[in-house]
């Protein structure tokens, strides 16, 4: 019962970070221009920086230490192969909701692999992952939000009311990690894999190019604020 606990608190304290990240996007007004500017690439570059060090630091060694090579190739080709079919469909349906479902896409699989780990001991890399989910849904999130909110249909209010019925999918996916996936460590290598090849393909299409910002050169230090964050916490959670 504890255990199912911890990760009901995590999945969803990762899955409000989502919320948070709209709140601060529909609040975000910082003079002059420039810095407003260069305060949303940082944002979009930080995220990038985060979801980078969640796949090279816990989804590739945690996935590719259960399966063979060919196994590991052909899971992590499969996620970025999967993610682009969506990108191509949301492109050719015309919607304006590609950040957020890159940022679903990625934060179910991973609160699978998060209940997986928890259920098969991995107590440092479930909470590392869940750390780094925070700090990857809170600018997809900013992201998202502005997205949406460049189009009429969507109101403030609406939007991160939606992010946060959202983040219940985090403890849903969690427990059903925990619960169907604890005996089937290959399963979440699998998942660990595609979730990683995914997001590797999502930081490449989405996001490093929204990044850069002409004849500045602050935004792309968040991708290495992000990624050091992340490099910080596999310390923290490996060597306690």
């Amino acid at each position: 019962m504890f255990e199912v606990m911890i990760i009901l608190a995590l999945t969803l304290m990762a899955g409000m970070a989502m919320p948070l990240g709209a709140l601060i996007g529909c609040k975000e007004h910082i003079h002059p221009d420039w810095l407003e500017n260069e305060f949303r690439h940082s944002v979009v570059a930080f995220g990038g920086g985060a979801l980078l060090s969640a796949v090279a630091l816990v989804l590739v060694p945690e996935g590719s230490s259960y399966l063979d090579m060919t196994t590991v190739a052909l899971c992590f080709c499969g996620g970025g192969l999967t993610f682009m079919a969506l990108d191509v469909l949301l492109y050719k349906l015309n919607t304006p909701a590609s950040q957020l479902a890159a940022m679903l896409s990625d934060f179910i699989p991973e609160s699978l692999a998060l209940g997986a780990a928890l259920a098969l001991g991995g107590t440092g890399s479930a909470l590392l992952l869940a750390a780094l989910m925070v700090l990857q849904n809170m600018p997809e999130g900013f992201n998202a939000y502005r997205e949406l909110g460049a189009t009429s249909r969507y109101t403030s209010s609406r939007i991160i009311t939606m992010f946060a019925l959202m983040a219940l999918l985090g403890p849903v996916a969690g427990l059903s990690g925990y619960v169907w996936l604890a005996d089937s460590p290959t399963l979440v290598a699998g998942i660990m894999l595609f979730a990683g090849g995914g997001i590797l393909y999502s930081v490449f299409q989405d996001i490093a190019p929204q990044a850069v910002l002409e004849k500045h050169w602050a935004p792309p230090m968040g991708a290495v604020l992000g990624f050091v964050l992340g490099i910080l916490g596999h310390m923290l959670t490996t060597h306690a």
